[in-house]
């Protein structure tokens, strides 16, 4: 039987630059995730949405914008996504902005620890997301989870899955990165972070890329992907803050999920940055039900497995 899955919204633009990410579980569910997902046989339970404080949209304090409101969404998400684990549940997080990211894994990292198993964690983006207070241009947390995750940021942030840091760089691939600041770029390098970007696949393809990106995954793997919309190109995906031409098209990005659906290992699932305010008649929502329909079993495979 195919693990019971659980929608949870994060309706909140509170980390980004632009206003809009907080309608993106609306238009996930109008796109028909849930009904879709079910199609394959699979038990879905819509949480609802959790609620959290609006968007004050203020400027920075001390490199951070609005850091007391993004503390309180990702403690309130990381204690939901904890609680869907602890009930052997998969959970899936409907953004919302990427800063979410950081409730989501630390209370999936959290898991891991109780129960003894090994992370990676897939991180399908055009951006990197290291940025720190001291690197930002902007101060949205949006771009700095994953530095977060590692331990680079205040106490409150870095230390709501209970330990600090909540990862190490090296469970993390990230995969379509193609726009990082200058500082940005040499925090990565320095943290060891293994980044397949968008040169990467164009000179190896998408095939060879999540061959390196899923190598070692075995039985006791907990795999997390966490897909920021504007990993894809936006010629296809036109409803993202922050859009950064030169992604994946169509095709790599199905082969990119089937492929993380042949390990049989995907345990949790982030869908961040969908912002339907910038979205053509709901186009980019129902691509991203697309593909989640991917990760979960629909195969263009005509071939024998």
């Amino acid at each position: 039987m195919p693990q019971p899955i659980s929608l949870i919204g994060a309706p909140t633009d509170i980390g980004a630059g632009a206003r809009g990410a907080s309608m993106g579980p609306e238009a996930l569910r109008v796109a028909g995730l849930a009904e879709v997902l079910r199609s394959h046989g699979v038990e879905v339970e819509d949480r609802g949405n959790l609620a959290g404080p609006s968007n004050p949209w203020q400027p920075p304090v001390d490199g951070y914008r609005h850091l007391p409101e993004v503390v309180v969404w990702n403690a309130s998400l990381h204690d939901a996504v904890y609680a869907e684990l602890v009930l052997g549940r998969l959970p899936i997080v409907l953004g919302g902005d990427h800063c979410l990211g950081l409730g989501s894994i630390s209370a999936v990292a959290r898991h891991c620890r109780d129960g003894g198993k090994k992370l990676r964690v897939l991180w399908l983006d055009a951006h990197a997301d290291y940025n720190t207070a001291t690197l930002t241009p902007s101060g949205n947390i949006h771009g700095m989870p994953v530095a977060l995750l590692c331990g680079h940021g205040p106490d409150e942030l870095t230390g709501i899955g209970g330990t600090t840091p909540a990862i190490s760089a090296d469970v993390v691939r990230q995969i379509g990165i193609r726009s990082v600041d200058a500082g940005e770029k040499r925090l990565v390098h320095e943290a060891g972070l293994e980044v397949f970007d968008m040169r990467y696949i164009d000179e190896m393809g998408m095939r060879h890329t999540m061959e390196q990106a899923l190598k070692g995954i075995d039985e006791n793997t907990h795999l997390h992907v966490s897909f920021d919309v504007d990993f894809l190109d936006p010629e296809i995906a036109p409803g993202v803050g922050t859009t950064v031409p030169g992604g994946p098209t169509y095709r790599e990005a199905q082969l990119c999920m089937e492929m993380i659906a042949d390990t049989g290992r995907l345990s949790s699932l982030d869908v961040m940055e969908l912002n339907p305010a910038l979205d053509v008649r709901n186009k980019t929502a129902e691509l991203a039900v697309d593909l989640i329909e991917s990760l979960f079993g629909k195969s263009t495979l005509m071939r024998k497995k």
